[in-house]
């Protein structure tokens, strides 16, 4: 039995139509992102949220979480909630993304896509438990394992997210080959 891609069932009329709204909510999502971010971006967090989702140890935590002040904080507990919902909106994007993708080789480029679809609505389960571990650092300071934990599932989420975006590119930008 061969892997089928999860959102197989919609319809292949409605495919681009949803894909591209979507995309559209995504892209608002990282325009509202943006904003959240600023106050966060700090010689401690040169990336802001993402340098937190990496900090990888209590230390790095701690340095970034003295260089926010109370609006900057504000802002990344908003954000970690606001992304909650965002989660399920990029995850669709991208797994619409890898189906419209599917079609355009033969092969086991559809098998491999099928995987990829799942990853895209994988993604945000690591993307949650990131939140949670973040969440708990804001309210209780960097122990460990939290910032471990959130850099884990940030690196998972991203290697997902990555790999099916790419897979989406290729598979669009290389043309159809059946």
């Amino acid at each position: 039995m061969t892997l089928r891609h999860p959102l197989e069932f919609i319809p292949s009329a409605q495919r681009h139509r949803l894909f591209f709204i979507f995309l559209a909510l995504t892209i608002a999502g990282f325009g509202i992102f943006q904003i959240l971010d600023e106050p966060l971006r700090t010689p401690a967090a040169p990336t802001g949220l993402v340098s937190f989702e990496l900090a990888g140890s209590p230390e790095k935590a701690r340095a970034m979480l003295d260089s926010w002040d109370a609006k900057a904080l504000l802002n990344n507990a908003f954000g970690l909630g606001f992304d909650y919902l965002f989660m399920p909106v990029y995850a669709i994007a991208l797994s619409m993304g890898v189906l419209l993708a599917c079609s355009r080789r033969g092969g086991f480029w559809p098998s491999l896509g099928a995987w990829l679809g799942w990853g895209a609505l994988i993604a945000p389960l690591f993307d949650a438990c990131e939140n949670l571990a973040l969440f708990s650092i804001l309210r209780a300071g960097p122990l460990s394992p939290y910032p471990q934990i959130a850099t884990g599932c940030a690196t998972l989420k991203f290697a997902l997210i990555l790999v099916g975006l790419v897979y989406g590119l290729v598979g669009w930008l290389g043309g159809k080959n059946h």
